[in-house]
């Protein structure tokens, strides 16, 4: 890789450890849904100009139906629930928890493409994967909220099935332009909630700055950047930073908010990076044509 792709990929490392923390802080002023709204729509009023200019809008009107089901399912629904586990479980959890999403998206793509080979190595990626979630909350249950960790499912859930349905429906759109009105959605349908939601007084400074810092950095810049690292170093090697970034999270969260961070929580963010390496890795299996 090249000098460029390597300070993309430590930038991105960083830029998508921060939301953690910075959604944390964040959700101690503000409703999840208006958090949700606030950065969704301040993302999308910068990359939706971006993308008309590009003439990538036009290209969304014909899977406009797809369209809408990954913004709900990558966007609208994971951030929200995301946004109200914090409330419930420390920023640290909550990132190493999504470190999951590798082989809970193998899992999807297995049982819903036929395709798809499912050998001995994917199977142990995917048990020593569910192993190590539950040595990252088993070891300090008592302490966990079972709401927080049910969201945390839930937004894990949606971040697997959201790259699924990109490349199943929506193949050959630029991204762009798929993110950004997916922004621009996601805005639209929580804008009556956060509305009724917005808080009456000015939030302070610390919650503010982590808005902006949510939808300018961690959101617009993020995905402009992102796309820049596909570019250079490649797909496969671009997503290297989930393995990455819940270990940058965790860090801050320990580091800024004092949290505290268990060795179970450390053994077994390990072992969910391990299963996520086996179960993505490339079969070893002939894989049948399809048709």
């Amino acid at each position: 890789m090249t000098r460029r792709g390597w300070v993309l990929f430590l930038v991105m490392c960083v830029v998508w450890g921060v939301p953690y923390l910075m959604i944390r802080v964040a959700v101690r002023e503000v409703s999840p849904a208006t958090l949700v709204f606030l950065r969704s729509g301040a993302a999308a009023l910068l990359l939706l100009p971006l993308a008309g200019a590009r003439g990538e809008l036009r290209l969304m009107l014909p899977r406009w139906r797809p369209l809408l089901a990954f913004a709900l399912v990558e966007i609208a629904l994971p951030w929200l629930a995301l946004a109200s586990a914090e409330r419930r479980v420390s920023s640290s959890l909550a990132a190493l928890l999504i470190a999951a999403v590798p082989f809970t998206g193998v899992a999807i793509a297995t049982l819903t493409r036929s395709a798809e080979q499912f050998d001995g190595r994917r199977i142990a990626g995917l048990a020593v994967g569910v192993g190590g979630v539950a040595a990252i909350v088993g070891f300090d249950i008592s302490h966990t909220s079972g709401v927080g960790l049910v969201e945390m499912a839930a937004v894990v859930v949606g971040y697997a099935a959201g790259p699924w349905i990109l490349s199943r429906y929506l193949a050959g759109l630029p991204n762009l332009g798929v993110i950004a009105v997916s922004l621009g959605a996601s805005a639209l349908l929580y804008l009556p909630v956060a509305a009724v939601q917005f808080p009456h007084t000015v939030p302070s400074s610390h919650v503010v700055l982590s808005i902006v810092g949510l939808a300018v950095l961690c959101t617009a810049l993020a995905f402009v950047l992102f796309f820049e690292l596909i570019a250079e170093a490649g797909p496969v090697r671009a997503t290297v930073i989930t393995y990455v970034n819940p270990a940058v999270a965790a860090l801050l969260g320990i580091a800024v908010l004092n949290e505290h961070f268990t060795a179970g929580m450390g053994f077994g963010f390990a072992l969910v990076l391990v299963g996520s390496v086996l179960a993505t890795a490339a079969s070893r299996r002939r894989a049948v044509a399809e048709p």
